[in-house]
């Protein structure tokens, strides 16, 4: 059956999870920061796979190593890859309950902790569908706590997205790895390029958002991830790196090979629109 479906994929691969901090709306700028040329693609923070999805669609015989350390969004990533009948059997279940009473179905199934691979990655889609913004966000004991989002007709299964995702995926080229980001370092080549897409710093004391995890991005990770940086551009990597326009991130990049621009953004996720706009962000790069 998962032959099947893949075998109906006309659409270009996106993100399959709305996730905070997704780079669909930056594309652009990013694909203007790309070196020109490089050998494999790495991506330690993959979240929505925005950046990756874009790069395998322009070039599907891509080497791309990418991680994540959010354990659930790799193994919807597999599951796609690997059981996506069974996946989508499940949703299609999902979406008919949701519909009887979605409150009452979605409260419940936030509840749940299912054990069964198949189960778990539904669940999860299933919530990102349905939840206030599409927002992903765990308590400090992992468990999901975002309320029901304001849908007339959420598109719970898209079956065609889902199938150009798993056909995507397929490639040998691909290595999909739930892990800490500094495992990079050792995969890593000279010529590779290295785009870190990191839960970003806040820029005030209300705009920190970083529970992606139960563990959260702290301060003394950014210090890490600014050594691996340098750690990486001294073994001859393209190193890309996104975060918000804070002073704590330039000053941790501040070496003269450092590159820091400056990209104006909206804010999908602040729930008063009028604070969505008229954001900054910074691009910075070694080469």
């Amino acid at each position: 059956m998962a032959q099947e479906y893949r075998q109906i994929a006309v659409s270009e691969p996106k993100p399959f999870v709305k996730w905070v901090g997704g780079k669909r709306q930056l594309m652009q700028d990013l694909e203007n920061n790309f070196p020109k040329q490089f050998t494999t693609y790495h991506e330690p923070f993959l979240g929505g796979g925005a950046v990756m999805f874009n790069l395998l669609t322009k070039k599907p015989q891509l080497s791309c190593n990418v991680s994540d350390f959010n354990s659930d969004l790799i193994l919807a990533y597999v599951t796609i890859r690997d059981k996506l009948g069974k996946l989508i059997e499940s949703l299609e279940n999902h979406s008919k309950n949701y519909h009887k009473d979605s409150a009452e179905y979605y409260y419940q199934v936030r509840k749940q902790e299912p054990k069964q691979q198949i189960e778990k990655v539904s669940r999860l889609l299933f919530l990102n569908k349905t939840c206030f913004n599409g927002l992903y966000r765990v308590n400090k004991k992992g468990q999901f706590n975002v309320p029901l989002g304001r849908y007339t007709n959420p598109n719970i299964v898209n079956k065609e997205n889902l199938t150009a995702v798993s056909k995507i995926l397929q490639s040998k080229k691909i290595k999909i790895s739930c892990r800490d980001f500094e495992a990079v370092l050792g995969d890593a080549k000279k010529g590779d390029l290295v785009y870190f897409d990191p839960p970003y710093q806040p820029v005030s004391s209300t705009a920190n958002f970083t529970s992606y995890t139960h563990r959260d991005f702290t301060e003394d990770d950014l210090e890490r991830l600014a050594k691996l940086a340098d750690k990486l551009h001294s073994k001859g990597c393209y190193v890309l790196l996104s975060n918000s326009n804070s002073k704590t991130v330039k000053d941790f990049f501040s070496k003269k090979y450092w590159k820091i621009s400056s990209i104006n953004v909206n804010r999908a996720i602040n729930s008063n629109a009028q604070k969505r706009t008229g954001h900054k962000e910074i691009i910075i790069k070694n080469y």
